[in-house]
């Protein structure tokens, strides 16, 4: 055995060996690449020089990467939806709505769940939400507890593959840099580059067709054991008006709207569209809870600050308000003076909503929860950079092409091999883990044959998807398990969950099958 191979196992074993032992993933993967440099180093196998590199990877990696930047603003917009109970009211309206159906409420909590997922992105506070709001009424209506935890963990997840999604954009970055490695090393010096919003598009048809299946199944129980989902027995009191259901509805949609309508449309790169989606939820946020406050006036300069929010693209695109324009006619100085007005509108709004969520101490939980949440995710990138860069130092990315190329079946061997050793992985590692250690290592070998980089991406995303309900470390079993009542027990949601893990084994099938799932919107949008 060469020493290469020699050293790339002992490092993936003292990497995979600190996780498991409890060390923070951050510092495992770090401490297990220096660890490693050392020991290559006293055997003659390592140049300390090489470490050399490790500042400028990390500052270009995190620091000045415009797409990560998204993340942090995706966090933020997420936990103002979260905290400002624009989530509660959702789940409540809807779940009014459909409880006359067979499984009505499971059925009501799966569209919630896609909901938020479009609108939020973060599994834990969709899980937490739901588990918290709709478990007890699902419980108390006679649903079986492993069918309810079953329906509510697998709802959370929706916020990994339904765009706009924080694992999209780690693997929007990661296949970037992939894809154009892996298309020099074959000659290809201008290849299309590969973007964060050509995995949002390339999501969205499974997304939405993994939430649909889920519902089907959820019908289905309905009509062939309606003992373990009742409908909803009648009650005059809970009657539910066309009103309230478009005072849920509008301020997911509206996030949706502006987000992923922004990305898709070719307005704003994912970055921007993050800027658009936090400072959107804020100001829904600040009108959900000047209502709860009594406070009209403010109600009323928030509602207006959001309509000027849709007025400024709009005078953008029929007039040109750029400063230095050369002609000014009377129609630019009229869309100048009103954009100008929007503006303060706007910035007044902004102002305002800060001052409700002071008001009602949301706003240091929201910054607090943001910057936890961000520091994690960032930490756990430099730690895998270190590592990455100690890989490749060993030879490592031979040795990965060597056994790939060894793997039968070829290419689609290959991607097979690689979806397995994911939902492997997902059962002991979080999906931030399992992105930057393998995609760094797999995909620029993957992508260098004719597989399209969307493709690879959904099925990658579908399959990190998976790992939040796989026993027994599936974070979503952990988020509901902490709020479920003592009545639920843990081996009602472990079977719970199965059922939903097979359908999302079938989608990710159907996917691998029909490419054209996860290519064909972004080939229609971007063509």
């Amino acid at each position: 055995m060469s020493s290469e191979v020699l050293l790339v196992s002992f490092l993936f074993l003292a990497a995979f060996g600190t996780v498991l032992g409890g060390i923070p993933v951050a510092f495992a993967l770090g401490g297990a690449g220096i660890w490693m440099a050392f020991v290559a180093q006293f055997f003659g196998l390592f140049d300390f020089s090489t470490f050399a590199a490790v500042p400028s990877r990390i500052f270009g990696t995190a620091m000045f990467n415009e797409v990560l930047t998204a993340v942090p603003l995706f966090i933020l917009m997420g936990v103002i939806m979260e905290r400002s109970r624009v989530a509660e009211d959702l789940l409540t309206n809807m779940g009014r709505v459909a409880k006359r159906l067979p499984a009505g409420l499971g059925i009501s909590v799966t569209l919630v769940g896609a909901l938020l997922a479009a609108s939020t992105g973060i599994v834990g506070a969709t899980v937490v939400a739901m588990g918290l709001l709709s478990l007890p009424t699902m419980l108390k209506q006679g649903y079986s507890p492993s069918l309810a935890s079953g329906s509510i963990c697998a709802a959370g997840t929706l916020g990994q593959i339904i765009p706009p999604s924080i694992v999209l954009v780690f693997l929007g970055d990661q296949l970037s840099g992939a894809y154009m490695e892996a298309q020099r090393e074959i000659g290809n010096f201008s290849p299309d580059p590969v973007s964060v919003g050509d995995l949002f598009a390339g999501a969205m048809i499974p997304g939405i067709g993994l939430a649909c299946l889920y519902m089907l199944y959820q019908f289905v129980i309905g009509l062939l054991r309606p003992q373990d989902c009742p409908p909803v027995k009648d009650d005059d009191d809970d009657i539910i008006t066309a009103g309230q259901i478009m005072f849920a509805l509008i301020p997911p949609i509206t996030l949706i709207i502006a987000v992923l309508g922004s990305i898709l449309a070719g307005i704003a790169t994912p970055t921007e569209a993050a800027g658009v989606g936090a400072t959107g939820a804020l100001l829904l946020a600040g009108l959900r809870l000047s209502a709860d406050q009594g406070r009209p006036v403010i109600r009323l300069l928030i509602g207006v600050s959001i309509v000027a929010a849709f007025t400024l693209p709009l005078l953008r695109s029929v007039a040109d308000l750029r400063m230095t324009v050369e002609v000014v006619t009377t129609w630019n100085i009229i869309c100048f003076v009103l954009a100008l007005a929007a503006s303060t509108v706007l910035a007044l709004g902004i102002i305002a909503s800060l001052l409700v969520l002071l008001r009602a101490k949301f706003l240091d939980q929201i910054v607090m929860n943001t910057m936890r949440v961000s520091t994690l995710a960032f930490a756990i990138l430099i730690g895998a950079t270190i590592f990455s860069l100690i890989f490749r130092s060993f030879g490592g990315d031979e040795v990965v092409t060597h056994a790939m190329e060894q793997i039968p079946g070829g290419t689609y061997g290959a991607l097979i091999a690689v979806s397995l050793l994911v939902f492997v992985l997902g059962f002991f590692l979080d999906f931030i883990e399992i992105v930057f250690i393998i995609m760094p290592i797999v995909a620029p070998v993957i992508l260098q044959s004719d597989i399209n980089p969307v493709w690879f991406g959904v099925l990658i995303a579908m399959n990190l998807q998976t790992s939040f309900l796989t026993p027994p470390f599936g974070f979503a079993l952990f988020y509901l398990r902490g709020v479920a009542p003592p009545e639920v027990k843990t081996i009602d949601i472990y079977r719970g969950v199965l059922p939903f893990i097979a359908i999302q084994i079938a989608a990710f099938i159907l996917v691998f099958s029909f490419p054209a799932l996860a290519t064909w919107l972004p080939s229609v949008i971007y063509r």
